[in-house]
């Protein structure tokens, strides 16, 4: 059982877990009432193309383990774990990830299965289990293959019908907020997928899929999620992913100017380099002095003791990418920018609300707030998603391998009423800048691997959980793709993922999808009984920020 994870009592009058069926029959569409919709012949064709290529997708899983035979590997005792991944098992960092899909048309269940059965059983994060050996002294969980039977993992929840029928949202919402309370087995892969056969306000169907963090990061699993889809436009391809930059060096690095650029531009470029030292020196510091004793000011948003085993409540909120890169073009900006500065504002218009009874001379003196969130930061040298026989790569010099190539940098956000809407993007602008002109993700990184190294990895978490019981909040973006995609001929309508199961009450996410953004928050279900009050703050705080670009 998962030692971060409690059972809500309370939760079992609701809903119930179906799981390890002894037979499902495939030709029918399982617990639901509807019938599956009959496939387009036009599409019939691409499709099963699409499906053949879904195969060889993950056909580089299979190739390593041929590889790792050939070289003499004992594949059979498995593959260590990698030390972020054994963090994410620690008691107070058990975390999963929860990726909520929402379908635009009823599930067929016979479709799922083979999907799954092409993609996900086929990787070898998802068929294997976590094994400790407990004779040795300080030994290291290791990938251990395992032989995946789906029942164990596809779920259908007994959901009460008058439910989801009066108010099927609300159904979703409670539900998904129920897994946080669950542990799973980890006799098994650590993965689920549960269908919620039933429409709601924005899907025809709702897929949610739980997995262990120690199964990758964010960039990973999002770009093994795509590998299982295909493009709406042409089922017999992979969707388009958006061209990354590529890194010629380290992150961060400043390409030097050529000698015809003059003596001026050398001296800038060699100045960026003493910025960017004081820079890492300054945040270093500042992270070791927050893993220690440097706490943020108390306010609604903070959490309390113990606040990573309570039940949190995931909702999410469609945002326009419209006008967020309208934003972003009037204020010669990034996404990102706009994206903290919304935060920002967001926060703000919640906070000063619940405050609003408070004595007036301690609102005066609480105009400028600085609360910080901490953030996940991808290290590899080729950032964005990848394709996955890409990631699946074994090479040394693989820039874009698989796991958990992730740091941490501590993410300040300003608190305050400004009457120009407009101040929160050019603080959230300042904020990101200052940030990419420092190399503390990459010591965050490589520091966290070496004191695991030398000090055990009980040592490691202690300064980890340090830092986030000392910050207020978590806060990621992540690019999705540009065009419409289908999962095994369910067209996808939103993608929805947060993550649980760290010392935070508040976790911010924001997920890109076609011409949308979609706002996901993570929230201590007790401590936020209005989180649907805050989505309306960040939404309101969007609309009024594009209104004052327009007019600008």
């Amino acid at each position: 059982m998962d030692p971060g994870a409690t059972v809500d009592p309370a939760s079992s009058s609701t809903s119930t877990l179906r799981k390890r069926l002894a037979s499902i029959d495939t030709s029918r569409r399982g617990d639901g009432p509807r019938e599956p919709a009959a496939p387009r012949p036009e599409r019939e064709s691409k499709a099963r193309q699409g499906h053949e290529q879904e195969a060889s997708s993950m056909a580089p899983a299979e190739e390593q383990v041929e590889a790792d035979q050939a070289a003499g590997r004992d594949v059979e005792a498995g593959e260590p774990m990698s030390p972020a991944g054994r963090l994410f098992r620690e008691t107070h960092f058990n975390c999963y990830i929860v990726a909520v899909i929402g379908l635009g048309s009823a599930v067929d269940v016979a479709a799922v299965r083979a999907g799954l059965e092409a993609t996900l059983v086929r990787h070898p994060r998802f068929c294997s289990v976590q094994v400790l050996d407990d004779v040795k002294k300080e030994a290291r969980p290791r990938w251990v293959r395992t032989t995946v039977n789906l029942d164990d993992h596809i779920i259908f929840p007994h959901l009460d019908p008058t439910t989801t029928s009066a108010n099927p949202d609300l159904a979703v919402e409670d539900y998904l907020s129920s897994l946080s309370t669950k542990p799973m087995d980890h006799s098994y892969p650590l993965w689920e997928f549960h269908i919620l056969d039933f429409p709601t306000s924005e899907a025809a169907a709702t897929v949610a899929v739980r997995m262990h963090h120690s199964l990758g990061d964010g960039i990973s699993l999002l770009s093994l999620l795509i590998a299982c889809t295909r493009s709406a436009a042409d089922p017999a391809r992979l969707p388009e992913l958006r061209t990354a930059p590529r890194r010629s060096g380290p992150v961060h690095a400043r390409p030097r100017p050529p000698l015809s650029a003059g003596f001026a531009a050398l001296v800038v470029w060699a100045w960026s380099y003493v910025v960017l030292a004081w820079h890492t020196l300054v945040d270093v510091a500042r992270f070791v002095a927050t893993s220690w004793f440097l706490r943020d000011a108390r306010t609604p948003f903070m959490g309390s003791e113990g606040v990573e085993f309570r039940r949190k409540r995931f909702v999410h909120r469609t945002l326009s990418l419209d006008d967020v890169k309208f934003v972003k073009n009037a204020m010669k900006c990034t996404v990102n920018d706009v994206l903290i500065g919304v935060t920002s504002a967001g926060m703000s218009r919640y906070y000063f609300r619940k405050t609003s009874d408070a004595d007036s001379k301690r609102k005066t003196s609480q105009q400028n707030i600085c609360v910080r969130s901490a953030l996940l930061v991808n290290i590899r040298k080729t950032p964005g998603l990848h394709a996955l026989a890409e990631m699946m790569d074994s090479s040394k010099h693989n820039n874009a391998k698989w796991g958990n190539q992730i740091g941490y940098i501590i993410l300040p956000f300003h608190i305050a009423m400004h009457d120009d809407p407009l101040e929160y993007i050019r603080q959230g602008k300042r904020t990101a800048e200052r940030k990419k002109a420092s190399l503390e993700a990459v010591f965050t990184y490589w520091s966290g691997n070496l004191i695991i190294k030398l000090f055990g990895i009980k040592v490691a978490a202690a300064l980890c959980y340090g830092m986030f019981t000392n910050t207020t909040m978590s806060f990621s973006s992540m690019v999705g793709p540009d065009e419409k995609v289908e999962l095994r001929g369910h067209p996808i309508v939103y993608i929805a993922p947060s993550v649980y199961g760290h010392p935070h009450a508040l976790t911010v996410h924001y997920q890109s999808y076609m011409n949308s953004v979609k706002l996901v928050l993570a929230v201590d279900d007790a401590q936020f009984p209005d989180s649907h009050q805050l989505l309306d703050d960040f939404y309101e705080s969007l609309r009024l920020i594009r209104q004052a670009a327009s007019i600008r």
